[in-house]
């Protein structure tokens, strides 16, 4: 796998997969920076980097790496109150980019993914989560209502962002414990079934015209409730 772009790059070089970063490509300018200094790399061209990288996006630096190591769902359901966020088929890299960020930021357990029609974590991923996911236990799973289910039998609550009658407002719930958020895809949201498998829904209120927010921005409004909830925010600054 090939990343591109600094923060993703730097993140690999400091995260799980640094023993695997080899052939790293800098601009002259960029292979000035201090966070490069004793790395080995070759000083190169833009246009070579894009070739070497496949992608125009690259702000002067990629690297290629070792193929990212996911773990198994069951090593995120073994932590002791485990925060997890489940993506049931998000297909846009940017947008899984975006949560995966957002999920590290906050602290999750992990991420789970679906196997099937929806995207890995790819080296556009990576970027988008700005190299997040170097730091950031992630699963796939090849049916994650079965996954909930699993979950729920282990004393997970499962919380699944939805626009439905039968949804609370985000800020009710007590989001302690052992608690999997779910979010749904881009456009159509949770499938029925996956939805079925919550223990409730929950939705962020709307007060413009725009009928949904993007997923990755509702994932972060709703993550950071969840947070509040288990760590109030006082409380992390005060640590901080």
């Amino acid at each position: 796998m090939v990343i591109y772009g600094p923060n993703a790059v730097r993140e690999a070089l400091g995260g799980r997969r640094a023993a695997t970063v080899h052939d790293l490509l800098a601009t002259e300018a960029l292979a000035r920076e201090d966070w490069l200094r004793g790395v080995p790399l070759r000083r190169s061209t833009p246009e070579a980097i894009e070739r070497a990288c496949g992608s125009g996006e690259h702000q002067g630096v990629c690297a290629t790496v070792g193929e990212f190591p996911y773990v198994q769902a069951d090593e995120l359901l073994g932590a002791d109150d485990p925060l997890i966020l489940a993506l049931d088929e998000i297909q846009d890299p940017q947008n899984l980019g975006a949560l995966c960020r957002t999920a590290e930021c906050v602290g999750v357990t992990g991420v789970v993914l679906c196997e099937r029609r929806a995207v890995a974590v790819t080296p556009a991923v990576c970027r988008a989560s700005a190299g997040a996911v170097e730091h950031l236990r992630v699963a796939r799973v090849r049916n994650l209502a079965d996954f909930l289910a699993a979950a729920k039998r282990g004393g997970c609550w499962c919380y699944g962002a939805a626009i439905s009658e039968d949804a609370v407002r985000y800020d009710v719930p007590d989001y302690r414990g052992r608690v999997i958020v779910v979010l749904g895809a881009e456009g159509r949201g949770l499938r029925p079934r996956v939805a079925a498998s919550c223990d409730q829904l929950v939705m962020l209120p709307l007060r413009g015209r725009t009928g949904s927010l993007n997923v990755s921005a509702a994932g972060a409004a709703l993550l950071y409730e969840v947070l509040q909830c288990r760590e109030p925010l006082d409380a992390v600054h005060n640590n901080g």
